[in-house]
């Protein structure tokens, strides 16, 4: 077996891993969870016991509480990524007559998403708080569907406004919660859902325009090599054309470190376009991704273990109900862009 062959079916797992992600997310028994469920009770009576407490800890610490360890690898992937397409792509740019003000593109679209992905780390999503729970009561109406009056979070003992949710990854509770994103360590909610949203595009752009650049390189290097009028003899002797799958595997063998950053590129800008996509199409609607789940009876079973489903939350076919805090889309895009807040009454 080749090694294009053996980039393909990598390529074909990655894409089915996330097709399935995206068909199954948010129910109690997906294949992932029931394969590594299967997979855990065979391994498990081989496993010694420090290596099962640590895989625990290991991912409870990744996955279930704060840390940084997210930023980190999205700062170390970023950086190989630039340094690669700083050291081969770029002079090899520059040698096809690309001009600088298409290759400094790049860059000013890093300094762009580190803009965005400094404020999505900082800036505070909208914490629910003694000081401000009076205001942030009268900013949203209560459905009465998915967030009730009179509802109050056990942990930090307020009333809970409408629209809002309890993390326990940041042990807070947030206005307009969305969801929370452990690759900037913070909640999305109300104060950061445009900044979230721009990173996002940032990102995609970022991705978008290096590939593109990247691919147009490679495919010079082609036309300039003559590969396209080039001919091979084969195994048995015979005199072969070269075809796209002769000159794939040069490539291959050429830029291997170009052509495996240009297929994380692809890999990067489809993801998060299509995650891009879906938050706006939430924007659109005005919709949190935590209300799109409650809406469609989705709940996180390992917040909530009960096999009993919350009759407050349960899924509707009214869809004036699911669409409750939509006002047209102007309106609901200028509340991402700038957040409703409390009316002061002045005292008289």
């Amino acid at each position: 077996m080749d090694f294009i062959t053996l980039f393909a079916i990598y390529v074909v797992v990655v894409l089915t891993c996330i097709a399935l992600v995206c068909k199954y997310s948010g129910q109690q028994q997906t294949p992932f969870s029931l394969l590594f469920n299967y997979i855990s009770r065979i391994i498990t009576p081989f496993t010694p016991k420090w290596l099962q407490k640590f895989s625990q800890w290991t991912l409870h610490r990744l996955f279930h509480q704060r840390n940084s360890m997210f930023i980190y690898l999205h700062l170390l992937l970023e950086a190989i990524v630039y340094a690669e397409f700083t050291y081969e792509v770029f002079g090899f740019c520059r040698e096809m007559d690309t001009t600088l003000s298409s290759l400094s593109v790049p860059y000013i679209l890093l300094v762009v998403k580190s803009c965005f992905f400094y404020l999505c780390i900082k800036r505070d999503p909208g914490t629910v708080t003694k000081k401000r729970v009076a205001g942030q009561l009268q900013i949203y109406p209560y459905d009465k569907r998915m967030f009730h009056p009179g509802v109050s979070c056990p942990t930090c003992e307020l009333v809970k406004p409408a629209r809002s949710k309890h993390c326990r990854l940041c042990n807070r509770c947030v206005q307009r919660f969305d969801h929370h994103c452990v690759w900037v360590n913070n909640c999305i909610g109300a104060q950061n859902t445009r900044y979230f949203l721009l990173y996002l595009f940032s990102v995609c752009a970022m991705a978008g325009d290096m590939a593109l650049l990247t691919g147009d390189m490679l495919l010079h290097a082609v036309l300039r090599s003559g590969l396209l009028r080039a001919s091979y003899i084969d195994e048995h002797g015979q005199q072969q054309q070269a075809g796209p799958l002769f000159v794939m595997q040069h490539l291959f063998l050429t830029f291997p470190r170009i052509v495996f950053m240009l297929g994380f590129l692809v890999f990067v800008f489809f993801l998060l376009a299509g995650y891009a996509m879906f938050h706006s199409y939430l924007a659109l609607i005005n919709q949190t991704s935590n209300e799109w789940y409650k809406s469609r009876g989705y709940v996180c079973h390992r917040c909530h273990p009960t096999t009993t489903v919350d009759h407050f939350c349960s899924p509707s076919p009214d869809q004036s109900k699911r669409h409750y805090y939509s006002r047209g889309l102007l309106r609901n895009l200028g509340e991402i862009f700038f957040p409703l807040r409390p009316v002061l009454k002045k005292d008289n």
